[in-house]
């Protein structure tokens, strides 16, 4: 699903049109998990590959995992997160990175403060 506010995102600047994307213009994309806010980094979703920016609020989850014909690599740059692949969890903090392909996943940020990550999925999803 697509939100309606994704619609609806402020103009590049001459000459930045499908080149630069910046901070106030990013588009809200994908559905909206409780906890989670996503918005594309990429300028659009004509690449075969889009970027994705990630918060996963404080003590926010999705614990039915889900599973899509990808492949996907994150990055955290700040705070943690518990990631599970194919059932095993696994313990994010700020610098480590992670690879997903076709497997199912699941989060949890049980901690107190969010996890910013940013994602690189390939083919885009949204």
């Amino acid at each position: 699903d697509v939100s309606i506010s994704s619609l609806f995102r402020t103009a590049a600047a001459p000459g930045e049109e499908g080149l630069i994307v910046r901070a106030d213009a990013r588009r809200p994309i994908g559905s909206r998990v409780a906890g989670s806010v996503e918005e594309l980094l990429s300028p659009d979703l004509t690449d075969d590959f889009e970027m994705i920016h990630s918060t996963f609020e404080a003590h926010a989850s999705l614990m039915d995992a889900v599973s899509r014909p990808t492949q996907e690599v994150g990055y955290i740059v700040s705070g943690q997160l518990t990631l599970w692949i194919d059932g095993v969890a696994f313990n994010l903090t700020k610098g480590d990175s992670f690879r997903i392909r076709n497997e199912a996943y699941r989060w949890q940020n049980p901690h107190d403060v969010p996890c910013v990550a940013i994602w690189v999925i390939a083919p885009p999803v949204y």
